[in-house]
């Protein structure tokens, strides 16, 4: 089953029928401890060597600071350039700041193939926004809690053919990832009839630019 984001090792994965796509990005919680020019000069070495690498995790955050810090949009521009240049999918992070993110890569539709905003739970006012940006999103776990009520009204609203499953685990043994993804996608499935053929057929239009290059 497909699982459009986790983490292994420190690094961020998704996964189509059994084959694994890497992505490599700095997170915004990391922005200001970085060096970014070094940085951007070995993820243009890795995403040169390997056609099929994505770029994420990437983005803005306000969980930790209610202000979007200078170093983060810095950090999240100049990955969004590359990513540009290189023509790969992006993961996208907007925990508590959704509309800034979907402000700041409006201008590269056309030039990014296409967008996982994951965790997204903002109300469902931008779903259009998402959707004309070629954006597709990550349901996860939080679909579980009987206690979530606005996001599993949220989740009904994801137009289907944009709707994806992920677990969001951070290293997971494969079978309790594997179950984590099969209750998120029944109680996803419940509630919006999507079906396991139509997220794989999503997931293949999210990183076709990469399965192209494998």
């Amino acid at each position: 089953m497909t699982d459009a984001h986790f983490h292994r090792s420190g690094e961020t994965f998704a996964s189509l029928n059994g084959t694994e796509y890497r992505f490599c990005g700095i997170h915004p919680w990391n922005a200001a401890a970085v060096d970014l020019t070094a940085d951007l000069a070995r993820f243009r070495t890795m995403l040169g060597t390997d056609p099929s690498l994505g770029v994420g995790e990437i983005g803005l955050d306000r969980l930790k600071d209610r202000n979007i810090s200078s170093a983060q949009r810095e950090v999240f521009t100049a990955q969004l350039d590359l990513a540009a240049e290189m023509g790969r999918p992006v993961v996208l992070h907007g925990a508590k700041c959704w509309g800034e993110v979907v402000k700041a890569v409006r201008p590269y539709v056309g030039r990014i193939p296409a967008f996982l905003f994951h965790g997204f739970s903002r109300s469902d006012g931008l779903l259009p926004d998402i959707v004309e940006v070629n954006g597709f999103i990550g349901v996860g776990k939080a679909v579980l809690n009987d206690h979530a009520v606005n996001y599993r009204e949220l989740v009904k609203k994801i137009p289907l053919d944009r709707l994806l499953i992920e677990t969001d685990g951070e290293d997971l043994p494969d079978a309790d990832r594997s179950a984590i993804l099969a209750e998120t996608f029944a109680k996803t499935s419940e509630l919006t009839s999507v079906t396991e053929s139509q997220i794989d057929s999503n997931m293949a239009v999210f990183i076709s630019s990469l399965a192209m290059c494998r």
